[in-house]
């Protein structure tokens, strides 16, 4: 089993040792894994299954929502106690 070159994680905090800086990632075979090199931490990495992203107005693909709206822009009625 070949094992893929390592790549650190800038800014990660090792849970076990709490250094910063020292958590690496690579995969084996078809599982990942993180190590730190300051102490003997080691895990496997378990990610959920993919599930289809919610539909936002960030993420909405559908054309019909992506067309163009004219929004008017109505003016207040005023009271007519306000006028006297």
């Amino acid at each position: 089993m070949k094992k893929e070159q390592k790549r650190f994680i800038a800014g990660a905090v090792c849970p076990r040792c709490r250094e910063i800086d020292k958590l690496f990632v690579y995969r084996l075979a078809d599982k990942k894994f993180r190590e730190c090199v300051s102490c003997d931490f080691l895990e496997e990495q378990n990610f959920a299954p993919f599930v289809r992203e919610l539909d936002t107005r960030v993420t909405d693909n559908n054309p019909i929502h992506n067309e163009e709206q004219v929004v008017h822009l109505v003016e207040p009625k005023k009271d007519d106690q306000e006028d006297r």
